[in-house]
C-alpha cells in the first residue's frame, strides 16, 4: 500500500498550477484551494479581496517512492517568478504570492536546499524571495475551480497567454 504525502505550493493563480503537476505517475491528486490565512473556510470571493491572508494554492497528494518531493520542487520553481514578492505575473497582491508550504522537516530542508541552489545558479539577476513556511490549514476551492484546465481548456489557455507566465517560463527555463 502506497504511503502518500502532501505538498502545498502557492504560485499565483491556482488554475495555472494544477496541470504542471497533474500529469505524472505517482501524483494521486492535485486540488486547488486556499491556505496561509486567518479566515476559516474562505470563499474565492473572500480570498480575492486580499483580506483573508490566504494564498491561492495547490495541494498535491503524491507517492514519494514514485515521484519524490525534490521533483515537485523542481517543477514548482519552473512555474513561477521566484524574484517577485508582490504576486505572480498579471495576478498582483498577497493572495497571489508564491510560497512553499512544508508539511514536515524533511520537506523544509529540501525546499531550503532547492531555494539555495536556485539562488546560486545565477539564473536570476534579482534575489530569490519565495518564502518557505510551515503548512497551514488547507481549504479546497469551489468545484468550478477544480481541474479548470480540463473543464475550460480555451479559457485556461487564453488566461495563461494573457498572464505572461508562459513567456517567462520559456525565457528562463527552456
Amino acid at each position: 500500500m502506497a504511503e502518500f504525502e502532501k505538498a502545498t505550493f502557492a504560485g499565483g493563480c491556482f488554475w495555472c498550477m494544477v496541470k504542471p503537476f497533474d500529469q505524472f505517475d505517482g501524483i494521486e491528486k492535485v486540488i486547488s484551494g486556499y491556505s496561509g490565512g486567518h479566515t476559516e473556510n474562505p470563499t474565492y470571493e473572500q480570498v480575492k479581496t486580499g483580506e483573508t491572508g490566504h494564498k491561492e494554492v495547490v495541494q498535491i497528494t503524491f507517492d514519494p517512492e514514485i515521484f519524490p518531493y525534490e521533483k515537485l520542487l523542481e517543477i514548482f520553481w519552473q512555474q513561477i517568478d521566484p524574484t517577485d514578492d508582490e504576486g505572480q505575473f498579471q495576478d498582483r497582491g498577497d493572495n497571489y504570492r508564491a510560497v512553499i508550504f512544508y508539511h514536515n522537516e524533511k520537506q523544509k530542508q529540501l525546499a531550503e536546499q532547492s531555494k539555495q541552489a536556485l539562488a546560486a545558479s545565477g539564473k536570476f539577476k534579482k534575489p530569490i524571495v519565495t518564502p518557505i513556511l510551515p503548512a497551514a490549514p488547507f481549504y479546497p476551492a469551489e468545484d468550478y475551480h477544480q481541474d479548470f484546465y480540463k473543464k475550460s481548456p480555451k479559457e485556461y489557455k487564453e488566461d495563461r497567454q494573457k498572464s505572461g507566465r508562459d513567456e517567462f517560463i520559456n525565457s528562463h527555463w527552456q
